[in-house]
């Protein structure tokens, strides 16, 4: 077994550099996030699990991964569950990674992420914590068990304090939900002054079955996405605003992002020459490709 590879999906846009992914968990994410797009893989549905087995094999994928490139956790179920308090499946497989130097990126929505900076000082990191918005009634809508956006705030804060490189994504951008420019000028601003360097943005994808598990679960957000994705283009198995609305979209908000002196990127757009960064934030951590001594 070796560190699994990053599954890029080139025909999606996908603009990603190669690296590896680790999921330390899986089974659908205790967030519980209306727009969550892992519940197409049969590994991410039905209850969160720890992969306890992890701790036993991560010395192992280690030593027969010959390039050390960056390593994230988590692409699919965040690796800062509620249950990695009890298991440290994911403190456990960063410290061998740790100690084998590879560099990390740490994608998460939870303010838990900051237990691991002594580990995160050990090795090049950049930590990448989802906020989609600054309004606690507009993330009780669509993430109504991740943390609080002030908790997640404070985590950047904690993160940037220690010199360690924070990105901010803002993902999914859900038309008619969090993509009010005024709150939008607020987050970034807050963004800004709390340290984080770069924000990375994406449209919603929807997935599969998505409209239908939306119509039951969260009727209010349904409504209007039902309308803006009409006229939509499947791709890749994600379907996508229409290009033009993208475009628009996407030109406000980094004119936004820039004017408060930020790197921007976006993920999986189609729209790869407007970014001013590697889109998931990797820069500060990549190394030239070395064999593992």
């Amino acid at each position: 077994m070796k560190l699994p590879l990053f599954n890029s999906t080139k025909t999606a846009f996908c603009t990603c550099l190669p690296k590896y992914n680790l999921n330390t968990y899986l089974g659908r994410c205790a967030h519980q996030c209306a727009y969550c797009y892992a519940v197409k893989f049969p590994s991410f549905v039905g209850p969160v699990q720890p992969r306890l087995k992890l701790l036993e094999q991560i010395d192992g994928m280690i030593r027969n991964t010959t390039q050390k490139l960056p390593v994230m956790l988590s692409d699919c179920t965040d690796p800062y569950q509620t249950l990695e308090r009890e298991h440290q499946v994911t403190r456990g497989c960063i410290a061998a990674l740790v100690k084998h130097e590879f560099p990390l990126l740490v994608v998460t929505k939870s303010d838990l992420v900051i237990r691991d900076i002594d580990l995160f000082k050990k090795t090049p990191t950049v930590v990448s914590v989802t906020v989609t918005t600054p309004r606690e009634e507009v993330a009780d809508l669509i993430e109504p068990n991740a943390p609080s956006p002030e908790k997640r705030f404070s985590a950047l804060q904690r993160i940037v304090g220690n010199d360690i490189p924070a990105v901010a994504r803002i993902d999914p951008i859900l038309p008619g939900i969090n993509d009010d420019p005024n709150d939008f000028e607020a987050l970034v601003s807050l963004l800004a002054a709390i340290g984080v360097k770069q924000v990375t943005v994406a449209t919603m994808k929807l997935v599969r079955g998505a409209f239908s598990t939306l119509r039951q679960t969260h009727p209010s957000v349904w409504k209007g996405l039902q309308s803006e994705y009409e006229d939509g283009l499947w791709l890749a198995g994600y379907k996508y605003l229409h290009v033009e609305k993208r475009r628009r979209l996407l030109e406000r908000l980094r004119q936004t992002v820039v004017k408060h002196g930020l790197d921007f990127a976006s993920c999986r757009e189609g729209f790869a020459q407007s970014n001013t960064a590697l889109c998931d934030g990797t820069a500060s951590c990549r190394r030239l490709l070395t064999p593992i001594p």
